[in-house]
Parts: C-alpha cells; sequence; structure tokens
C-alpha cells in the first residue's frame, strides 16, 4: 500500500526531536498497528508541498492542524481545492482533526467552532460500527485538542463515534473516507505539553480535569487498526 501524508502543521520546536511532526507521529501509530510495510510519503502543505499525482497513491491522510479548516489562508485555500478534487476519485481519503473536518467541509457539510468550546484530555466516544471494530467494543477512549469541529454529518456519510462533547467525532463514506477528530497519534506526554501551553486559556478547572484524565490511558493504537484495515479493504 502506498499512502500520501499531508502534513498541516508543525510542532513546537523543541518537541521535534522527540515527535518530527504530526504526519511522523501518524506514520508510527499506523506503522505499529499493521502497516509496516507500507510505503508512506510526508508533504507539508503550509509549505505548499504536494505530490506530482496523487494517482500514485492508494490513500491520501490529512493531518491535525492549529488552523481553521474553513480559513482563507492561500495554504488552506489550495488545501481544499485539492482535497475536493480528490472526493471525485477512488483514492481513499483520511482525516484527523483538523483534515476531519478539512473533507467534512468539502463534502458540503458544516463546521466551526465547538459550541462547548475547547475539548481537550482524554475523552471517549460512543462507538456505532460494530463491522468495522472486532469483539464488538462499543468505544474508544482517545486524546483530543480542538476548538472546532463537524457540527453536521455530511451527505452521505455513515456516523460512526460520538460523545457528548462532540456529537460527530467520527464518520465514514462508503470505502472512501473515513475521519475522526480526536489524536489516535498523540501520546499522553504531548497532550499533556499543549495543555500546558495553552492552561490560561482553557482555565484552571478545565485545564486539571484534562491532565488528570492522562492518567487512565487511551487507545489510539487500537484506532489506527481501524484505519489501516479501511486503506487495506477492497
Amino acid at each position: 500500500m502506498k499512502l500520501c501524508i499531508l502534513d498541516n502543521d508543525t510542532i513546537d520546536e523543541a518537541l521535534i526531536p522527540v515527535y518530527g511532526n504530526y504526519g511522523a507521529m501518524l506514520e508510527k501509530v499506523l506503522r505499529d498497528a499493521g502497516a509496516a510495510d507500507w510505503t508512506m510519503d510526508r508533504f507539508s502543505t503550509p509549505h505548499g508541498e504536494y505530490p506530482a499525482n496523487f494517482a500514485d497513491y492508494d490513500a491520501v491522510l490529512l493531518t491535525g492542524s492549529k488552523a481553521d479548516s474553513f480559513s482563507d489562508e492561500p495554504w488552506v485555500v489550495e488545501l481544499r481545492r485539492r482535497v475536493t478534487a480528490l472526493l471525485s476519485t477512488d483514492i481513499k481519503l483520511l482525516g484527523v482533526c483538523f483534515g476531519h473536518q478539512l473533507i467534512a467541509l468539502c463534502m458540503g457539510a458544516k463546521v466551526g467552532r465547538a459550541p462547548q468550546g475547547w475539548v481537550t484530555g482524554r475523552n471517549t466516544y460512543q462507538w456505532h460500527a460494530e463491522d468495522l471494530v472486532d469483539n464488538n467494543r462499543d468505544g474508544f477512549a482517545l486524546l483530543a485538542s480542538h476548538q472546532d469541529q463537524v457540527l453536521e454529518l455530511p451527505e452521505g456519510a455513515r456516523l460512526l463515534a460520538s460523545s457528548d462533547r462532540c456529537p460527530i467525532a467520527a464518520y465514514s463514506k462508503g470505502r472512501e473516507v473515513l475521519c475522526i477528530q480526536p489524536h489516535p497519534e498523540f501520546v499522553e506526554d504531548y497532550s499533556a505539553y499543549l495543555l500546558n501551553k495553552r492552561r490560561a486559556l482553557l482555565g484552571d478547572e478545565h485545564y486539571a480535569s484534562s491532565m488528570e484524565s492522562l492518567q487512565y490511558g487511551h487507545e489510539g493504537a487500537d484506532f489506527a487498526k481501524v484505519m489501516v484495515a479501511f486503506v487495506e479493504s477492497n
């Protein structure tokens, strides 16, 4: 399998030696989840990097970003243009956080600020698609960090996961699109770094409860297996 990773952000310079970037973090969790022999190429969309031909790939994965998916920033506008074109092909699309939102937007759905504000830390999500997971599991615990979210299910899409704070936490469309709002690639230390960075913005109560939640672990590796299976399925 060949995967094109469109990396939509850069992480803080001090963390690059540990995590690389969001594209590298996603590549790691996917390889650990069974994609060890895939070819994965990463491109930085804020720097205008794209593959010469998307047709060379089985799937395209959009990472998270601090940017708004509905932004008028030129690189975001260009990314939306390219994703809209990809939606008319048979190349599979996967999105995480910002990517999840931008793909929904390109599918005609409404995306905007989450009415309840920031969603951070460990969150649990009800799972609605038993056919896509093993062992009849009914939920996932995943790490989140977002103030925007998908506000309506894209036309023709299937709701996969939800929570009280994020009603459209994951969706799919046929065997072509799979998107998730929280971050299967995050680890607790990285989530803690983001929480510390935004402590004043979040407020003490929100910060403290989110930090406390990290001690209970998450199931990002399990959701990465869902993503791998989705790409490899016919």
